[in-house]
């Protein structure tokens, strides 16, 4: 079992950046692939980023490949999302997943554990 917290969210004008955090419980958590999921208003929740139960491996969609990077800190149980050169439609609610499959995963099926979100707003 282990429980997610998403932080870092705020408003932020276009080409600024923002850092999310998610914050894991238990002692477990090196065990999970991590990763990071947005939901639009309007649109279906789709997937970010991934990164492997040791950093070394890490996936990212289309969208955020060259502009946002996922890490790990397993000593500290989080994981975070660096986003820079942030778009007006990066805005939507983001949500940190656990996976306990045997690799990061872009499929949002395989997760087991969500955050309840932080909310990212980019203005034009």
């Amino acid at each position: 079992q282990i429980h997610l917290v998403e932080s870092g969210g705020g408003l932020v004008q276009a080409g600024g950046s923002l850092r999310l955090s998610c914050a894991a419980s238990g002692r477990t958590f090196r065990l999970y692939a991590m990763g990071w999921f947005r939901q639009a208003p309007g649109k279906e929740r789709e997937f970010v980023a991934a990164i492997s139960w040791s950093g070394g491996n890490t996936v990212y969609a289309d969208s955020a490949k060259g502009r946002f990077t996922i890490s790990r800190d397993n000593a500290k149980n989080t994981v975070y999302l660096q986003m820079n050169s942030l778009k007006p439609e990066d805005t939507a609610v983001y949500y940190c997943a656990a996976d306990r499959s045997r690799g990061p995963s872009k499929r949002l099926y395989e997760y087991d554990y969500w955050g309840q979100g932080t909310q990212v707003t980019v203005s034009s």
